[in-house]
């Protein structure tokens, strides 16, 4: 969420923002924000004037009152009356006003980086750099979900008789290869400095607005029917709202934080879900790493916070390349953001397995969440947040880059010991 100050002294800057972005339709929200700011300016300083005289007034009654002239004391508690006419007048106005710019300023985007490329939507994106060499094996490279089920890894079938599309059953060695993957992940974070965390799975709707856009909640929360929960769709969501409503000392930043936790999503949209595959679910598990900064340290961060991911996969000896997001693929509270995408053997292209996005301070001010500087002052942190790893995404990149011709899968020797020290899945 934008300052208001900003919006007042930089409108033009606002709106060539929403025209990169192709949100044209945002414009005149510009000018009705900034109307709605001068009123409210004004009504509050006529509240804060009249509150002012009726303090100062107010005091002469006992005054008046210990001298016995009842008449003047009289005089000044119909003028004090007269004030708290005016004021149960406007007070509700005061609200109002408030509340109408915040839902404006809720839609408003993030200014973005500088460096964001322009361009409506992901097809527009821009490769930034590719590491790995990408291989296409020479033989045919099944189906994600075939190399599954003929390893007995997983079960489709029942899981749509119990849950519908968009769920699945894993067993065997293949959901022993997907906690495998979650736990290297975690001990790979916990070896770059990052403290682990498991969060709550619930947050309440404060804090869903708080981290994201209405569009973006929309399309991918999933509401608690009679309660003020939703289920996260990342633990991103839990653990920038660990931070609401707190004032931190600047000398113990950065919190560098990385977090398990299952994700629910809707998945509403054009995507929808695959009846076989599991690259698009409603329900998976994913490890995350998010980072609360100084101002000045926060591109810093963002570089850090991708590289991580692309040394995670290339770890495992996965190919992979980093696209930048161009504007209008950004969401909203974004001003910058890479996806890391792995190399598919069977599709012969890159898909994404993981996103890095920079929100600067959209998400602190929306949840408050302040830095102390030892001088007393005060302002609004940044925070950063990126995909770790995503299994089962990361599961079907594993799973083409290491299948042999027999059908069997080579474990990559990073996992092999959190697989008991097993080498091959046959």
């Amino acid at each position: 969420m934008l300052d208001i100050r900003f919006v007042r002294e930089n409108a033009d800057i606002v709106r060539e923002n929403l025209r990169k972005k192709f949100q044209e339709k945002k414009l005149p929200l510009v000018d009705k924000v900034i109307e709605l700011d001068l009123k409210s300016r004004q009504v509050q300083k006529e509240a804060d004037d009249l509150r002012a005289e009726k303090n100062k007034i107010s005091k002469k009654i006992g005054e008046y009152m210990a001298k016995g002239n009842t008449q003047e004391a009289e005089s000044v508690k119909n003028k004090v009356a007269l004030i708290n006419d005016r004021l149960k007048e406007i007070e509700p106005c005061e609200s109002e006003l408030e509340l109408q710019i915040r839902d404006i300023m809720l839609v408003l985007p993030n200014i973005i980086d500088e460096t964001v490329p322009i361009g409506k939507d992901d097809t527009e994106n821009v490769e930034v750099t590719r590491y790995g060499d990408p291989f296409v094996p020479d033989f045919e490279v099944p189906y994600h979900t075939d190399i599954m089920e003929k390893l007995n890894g997983i079960d489709l079938d029942s899981a749509r008789k119990v849950a519908g599309n968009g769920f699945y059953y894993l067993t065997g060695d293949i959901a022993r290869l997907h906690s495998a993957v979650i736990s290297y992940a975690r001990d790979f974070m916990i070896d770059r400095g990052f403290t682990y965390c498991v969060p709550p799975f619930m947050i309440r709707s404060e804090v869903v607005t708080g981290v994201m856009s209405f569009s973006e909640m929309e399309a991918m929360m999933y509401k608690i029917e009679g309660e003020d929960l939703y289920l996260i769709g990342t633990s991103e969501h839990s653990m920038i709202g660990k931070f609401i409503d707190t004032i931190n000392d600047e000398e113990k930043l950065p919190y560098t934080l990385t977090s398990y936790s299952p994700c629910f999503r809707k998945e509403k949209g054009a995507h929808g879900i695959e009846e076989r595959g599991v690259y698009r679910i409603h329900q998976f598990e994913k490890q995350e790493m998010i980072v609360i900064c100084r101002p000045d340290e926060s591109r810093m961060w963002f570089d850090k916070l991708w590289q991580n991911t692309v040394d995670f996969f290339r770890s495992l000896d996965i190919p992979v390349r980093t696209l930048e997001c161009c504007s209008g693929d950004l969401a909203d509270l974004k001003v910058k953001s890479y996806d890391v995408e792995a190399w598919s053997p069977r599709q012969k292209k890159y898909f994404e397995v993981g996103s890095c996005s920079n929100l600067t301070d959209a998400q602190a001010r929306r949840l408050r969440i302040r830095v102390k500087c030892q001088d007393g002052s005060r302002y609004f942190a940044h925070t950063l947040n990126n995909t770790v790893t995503a299994p089962p995404r990361m599961l079907i990149a594993l799973l083409e880059n290491n299948l042999n011709r027999d059908g069997s899968v080579r474990i990559p020797e990073k996992l092999r010991p959190y697989m008991g020290g097993q080498e091959l899945i046959k």
